[in-house]
This record gives C-alpha cells, structure tokens and sequence, in this order.
C-alpha cells in the first residue's frame, strides 16, 4: 500500500512522508467518525484562510492539532488541571502519557515562542485553594526556557481556604515579596535525599527516605517522621508537613 511504497522509497522526503501519514492515522483516531474529522479538516482550512488577518484564536489543545502560530499562549499547566487529577485516578499512568503528549501538542503549535502560565491560588468550588506548577515545565529543557516573571502571591495556608464571599481576599493573602522557595528559578531541581550510610527511621510505616506522592503536591521524598506527621520534600511544592493518610509510598 502506500505506507510500504515510502518505507521502500529511499529518497530524502520518504521519512518525512511516513512522519505525516503516522499523524494522519493519529488525528483521525481522535474522532469517531469520518464526518468529524472531515468537519476538523474543514475548520483547519477555513482558519488557514483566515491566518493573514490580526485575531486571537481561541480553542482547546484537541482542536489545535494541526495548527501552527506564531505565538501560543497556554494558561492552566497547574498540578491537578494539567495534567487532570481526575483523568490520572480513573486512569493512572496511562492517562498521564496522554496528558503530556497534550502537552507536546500544546508546545509544537508555537513557530516561534509559547507563553506557559499558572497561577499561585484558584477558586474551585467556593474555596480558594493553592496550586503549584505542573510537573510539564519541569520537564522542559531549561536551555530553551525564559523565566520572565515569578509568583507574588503567597497563600496563609498550604490546606487552602474558604474566604467567603467572591472578590473578597484577606490581608494575609494580599500581594507581598514571594517566599524564598518561589524565588529560584522554575527549572531548579532540588531534591532531598538521605546521605549513603545515614541512619533511616521507621515509624508508622514510613521512613526518612521513602517517595511518596500526594495527590495536591504530587511527588517527594520524607525527611522526617513524627508520629503520624510526615515532613516531605516534594519535587515540585517545595517542603510540606503532611499527614501520613494523605500521602502514599510509590
């Protein structure tokens, strides 16, 4: 068939060639019908009709597959929304593959430059709650990352808080100089582990060492155990005190 014709093709464009029929079958796997995708194909051409003109287009990373901007503007890469708490407790690691790879697309829209933001506190379901950065920037090669602003928003509590009525922010959550662990540079990787040799304690299960994950902080290693008390350094919220029955040992 045609797949084989360029697998024999020894020509410069042959690979090139597969590379888009690979993407074809993907993006097509993506709808449940042919009327669908040929409905995406119809927007994808009418929006290339378009492209000449100054606008801001707005739409979801699914429908910007196949698209390309000059710049890409990708709110949201937050612990918890990307990648979707929910999608990784019904589907777990299968479904945070997916999610990077969203991301992925997210990323290779952008000709020349994308803008990643996330915010420091959201309000979801009445409650303003802290979030931290996805584990996707961390993940980006930090020769091709530019920092060009930091968190001033320091929560009161690491549990979140019911502030009351909309638009209404205390005097401890307003603006102010971030925390120290807020200053250092997004890709910093920190991580605390036990030193060869050094004593680890057990208590309750868990020991000065041991990774665990949490479903807020996500991933980190227990620097000290007390009681049912766990201090944790976790990869991306910096160093937290947890209870043991919110945490899990991976």
């Amino acid at each position: 068939g045609y797949t084989a014709m360029w697998q024999a093709d020894r020509s410069p464009d042959a690979a090139g060639r597969l590379e888009n029929l690979k993407e074809l079958v993907v993006a097509m796997a993506e709808f449940e019908n042919l009327g669908g995708f040929l409905e995406h194909v119809g927007l994808v051409m009418d929006n290339a009709a378009e492209a000449g003109g100054d606008m801001v287009n707005l739409m979801t990373l699914h429908s910007a597959k196949g698209l390309e901007f000059d710049t890409v503007f990708l709110p949201g890469f937050e612990e918890g929304l990307f990648p979707n708490q929910r999608a990784l407790e019904e589907n777990g690691p299968a479904a945070l593959e997916e999610e990077r790879r969203l991301a992925y697309v997210g990323l290779t829209r952008a000709r020349h430059r994308a803008h990643i933001s996330f915010a420091a506190n959201r309000r979801i379901h009445g409650q303003w709650v802290d979030t931290i950065r996805s584990r996707f920037v961390d993940e980006l090669p930090s020769e091709h990352v530019e920092v060009v602003a930091e968190l001033g928003l320091q929560p009161s509590s690491v549990w979140g808080s019911d502030w009351g009525a909309p638009g209404h922010m205390p005097q401890s959550a307003r603006f102010r100089p971030p925390a120290a662990d807020l200053r250092r540079p997004l890709l910093l990787e920190n991580g605390t582990v036990p030193r060869r040799g050094e004593e680890v304690r057990q208590v309750g299960g868990f020991a000065v060492g041991n990774r665990v994950f949490h479903q807020k902080f996500g991933y980190g290693t227990v620097v000290g155990v007390e009681d049912n008390k766990l201090a944790v350094h976790f990869d991306i919220a910096g160093d937290k005190k947890v209870m043991d029955a919110y945490v899990e040992l991976v």
